[in-house]
Parts: C-alpha cells; sequence; structure tokens
C-alpha cells in the first residue's frame, strides 16, 4: 500500500487507444516529472475528475500525446490518487510509457491489485470484488445485469442486514451471560428464539436465491439426449445457428459428445450432444453411448428428444423415470403426425410439441428453462442473488451455526454454549463481505483477476 504501481489496463496489442493506470501515493509527483499540459493554466487548477490534454516525456523525449485523466483520493476507485494515462494504442508507445513511470519509482501492479486497494480502504467488499470479475467474464446479459447489481451493493446490502442482525443476537447473548437471574431467563430465551427463527428465515432465503445466481453465473449443464436419429444433433445446431454437429440420417453419426455454451431465454446452457442410445455391436459406438449413460448422471437439466409418430422406448421410459424433475422432453417431428393424430403425453414430466425443421416449440423451450431457473417465479433484473461457490459456502456454514444454536436453545444449554454456535454463524456470514477474511483467503481471489484491474 506504501507502494505507487502502474499497470497496462487495456489489453496489449494494436488498438485506437491504450490506458495505463497508476495509483499510489507517488502517483501525483510522477505525473508532475512526465507530463506536460497543453493548457498550464487548467491543470494548475487542479481540478479532479477531469482530462487534460499533453505530452508525455521521459528523460527529455517525448513518448507521446497523451489524455490525461486524474481521479484523487479519496474519491477514486483505489481510494488513492489515481491517474489514466489514455496514449495512442500501438503496444510500443503504451510500453514505452509504461516503462518511464517504473523509471520514475511506480512498481508494477500485480493481477488484481488495484481491486485489492481498493478493498482495503473500503471502497468495496468481497461481493463487490468479486461482481468484477463475474462482469468481465458475463456471457449472457442476465449474467452481467446479475454481476452490476452485486457491484452496485444490492446483495451486500443483503448479507450486512443478516450480518447485523446476528451482531445483535451476539449482544443479547452476551448480556444474557453477564446476568444470569432465572426470573429474566425465561423472557430472554423466548426473545432469542423469535430472533434466532428470523435470521434464520433470511438465511434460508438467500440460499434459495443462490441456485438461481449459480446458474446464472456458471450456466446449465444441459446434455441433449436420445434415440439415434430423432433430431439431437439438428437441435444443438437450431440452437446454435450453425453447423456444429454433422446430421445424416444414418444411425450412430454422433458417436463423441459434442460440448458448446449457447444463450436460451438469457440463461447460458452448457450443451451436451451425445450419441443416440440404441442396441449396437459398434464398438467405438457403445463407448460413445456409455459416456451418454454417465453425462444423465452429472446433468442439471435433460433435453430428452423423442419422436412424435413413435411409441417410447424402454430406455426413453428409464431416463424420464429416472431423472423425472430434470426431464424436459422434446417430442420431435410433429409434423409427420396426421392431422386427426394427437401427441400421447405418457408421463408427468414437461412434454413440448416440438418441430425442428418449422421451429415450432422453441419459445416454449425457452420459457420452460427460465421458470426452472427461477423456480417459477417471474424474474427480477434487480434480483441480487449469491452466485458463487465461495460464497454459498459461507452462507451455508452460517445457516448451519443458526440452526445447532436453536437446537442448543431448545435443550436448554447454557448462554455460554450459545455464543458459541452464534460466533462461528457471524464469523461466517463475516467472510462472504469481508468483515473477517484470512490473507489468503484474499490473495486467492484478486489474483484471479487481470493485471491492471
Amino acid at each position: 500500500m506504501e507502494e505507487t504501481i502502474v499497470a497496462m489496463a487495456t489489453a496489449m496489442g494494436e488498438a485506437s487507444v491504450h490506458i495505463i493506470r497508476l495509483s499510489g501515493p507517488e502517483a501525483g509527483r510522477i505525473i508532475e516529472e512526465c507530463f506536460e499540459p497543453r493548457s498550464k493554466e487548467r491543470w494548475l487548477r487542479g481540478e479532479n475528475f477531469s482530462l487534460n490534454l499533453g505530452f508525455f516525456r521521459d528523460e527529455g523525449h517525448i513518448l507521446d500525446e497523451v489524455l490525461l485523466g486524474k481521479m484523487l483520493a479519496p474519491g477514486s476507485f483505489t481510494g488513492e490518487d489515481v491517474y489514466e494515462i489514455n496514449c495512442h494504442g500501438g503496444p510500443f508507445v503504451a510500453q514505452r510509457i509504461l516503462r518511464a513511470c517504473l523509471r520514475h519509482g511506480a512498481h508494477a501492479a500485480e493481477a488484481g491489485e488495484f481491486s485489492k486497494r481498493a478493498f482495503l480502504n473500503g471502497k468495496l467488499d468481497l461481493v463487490q470484488a468479486e461482481a468484477i470479475i463475474d462482469l468481465i467474464s458475463s456471457r449472457t446479459e442476465m449474467s452481467a445485469n446479475l454481476a452490476l447489481s452485486q457491484l452496485s451493493g444490492g446483495l451486500s446490502q443483503k448479507i450486512l442486514s443478516l450480518r447485523e442482525d446476528i451482531l445483535k443476537i451476539m449482544a443479547f447473548i452476551e448480556a444474557g451471560i453477564d446476568f444470569p437471574e432465572d426470573d429474566v431467563e425465561s423472557l430472554d430465551r423466548e426473545t432469542l428464539e423469535k430472533n434466532l427463527t428470523d435470521v434464520l428465515i433470511l438465511s434460508e432465503n438467500l440460499l434459495l436465491g443462490s441456485k438461481t445466481g449459480k446458474i446464472i453465473r456458471e450456466g446449465l449443464l444441459t446434455v441433449i439426449v436420445g434415440r439415434p436419429n430423432v433430431g439431437k444433433s439438428s437441435l444443438l445446431n437450431a440452437l446454435l445457428q450453425e453447423e456444429r454437429a454433422i446430421v445424416t440420417n444414418i444411425p450412430g453419426t454422433t458417436r463423441d459428445e459434442i460440448r458448446e455454451s449457447v444463450s436460451v431465454g438469457g440463461i447460458l446452457l452448457q450443451l451436451v450432444d451425445t450419441a443416440g442410445i440404441w442396441e449396437t455391436q459398434d464398438v467405438v459406438e457403445r463407448l460413445g453411448i456409455e459416456r451418454t449413460w454417465k453425462a444423465l448422471k452429472t446433468a442439471e437439466l435433460i433435453l430428452l428428444v423423442v419422436q412424435a409418430n413413435i411409441p417410447l422406448s424402454e430406455d426413453e421410459m428409464y431416463i424420464l423415470n429416472e431423472y423425472s424433475e430434470k426431464v424436459i422432453v422434446l417430442v420431435n417431428k410433429i409434423d409427420l403426425l396426421n392431422i386427426n393424430e394427437a401427441i400421447t403425453m405418457e408421463h408427468s414430466s414437461c412434454w413440448i410439441p416440438f418441430s425442428i425443421l418449422q421451429h415450432i416449440g422453441f419459445s416454449e423451450l425457452e420459457e420452460e428453462i427460465r421458470k426452472r431457473v427461477y423456480q417459477g417465479e417471474v424474474a427480477n433484473k434487480d434480483d441480487s442473488f449469491l452466485s458463487n461457490i465461495r460464497q454459498i459456502s459461507s452462507l451455508e456454514h452460517c445457516h448451519a451455526a443458526l440452526t445447532q444454536a436453536k437446537v442448543s436453545l431448545h435443550l436448554s444449554m447454557p448462554w455460554d454454549i450459545l455464543s458459541i454456535d452464534i460466533r462461528q454463524a457471524l464469523q461466517y456470514i463475516s467472510e462472504i463481505t469481508g468483515h473477517n477474511v484470512q490473507e489468503s483467503l484474499l490473495e486467492d481471489i484478486f489474483a484471479r483477476f487481470c493485471i491492471g484491474k
């Protein structure tokens, strides 16, 4: 934190503009030594959050004409004096400006060091810091909206509210330890049970939303399965809007898994097209079918493609019975049915009349996927969900500790025993936002950032 750091804030390569970011206590001195403003009068006014045109010099030579952004502490991203040098986009130009900053006393920033300083200076918490990573890597509109909501502090407020309630319970128990008179013990325990019930409901609601958040952030592992020639690969191509898989009328064309990602209804699907399930003597094809069965076990969503004018096979019925909760049945080739023929819905799973050829059923599929991801509720773009494993794991441990505290309360355990469980709950909830976090965890989180962020 005592060092002034510098790094490229844009990816190296040819571009219209490159940005070099400088942050720290010596940033102003380095700029004064290297920057020659076009308007000295404007520069001397020292306006914060301003752009100034001028030349960047080193050892008496002009390196480039730049636009210099000035963001002074404490209002900057890092909470320190920050300068952003907007130079022409050639990699050579950016590199020599970077070297000049290093020569004048700056240190090369490590991955995520700017964001880490923002966290340490109280400009953002860990939820918001991780949201920056998610926003950069988002691949759908929903995942970007979720990251933006977390970055704006929506989720942090929910976590902080829960943490404050647990702190109040902790203070309540400490008072019970200090004043254990029998005449107030009964009343105190009744109040404590109500408070514990309230925080358990809050934590349960956050955990319910975490399933949705995780799917929006990471995508839904979706396996396309069915017998040969039923339209699995055609479905994959239709969803991707490109000829990714080979489609023929020869059974067994797909022999191995094909994996692709696509946004369907705003939800990222990690699609797996599998080998058709049927009896075959082909050794290679049988290996592919074995992989199909294994993929079904790990799938979060199964698109079972069946043919409208053919009865279900034993394998299809087995999949319906074994994985009914995560199956959507696409009754494909409904264009082959006569006008008087009806589709037989033989199971309680969701059945969608479908025709890849005539593009029928795709909107219904999107709606069903969205309904499952949001657990039947209408999606709200302002919802802030827990979305990564670290956050969810900490909240699960917090919830478990609160549950144990309530059990101990019902068993009439002493106040000091109750305090152990509440302290654990407080520790876990504090880990989410970074109120109580080890240096090793910080290093792990910010190491995932790019250099310059």
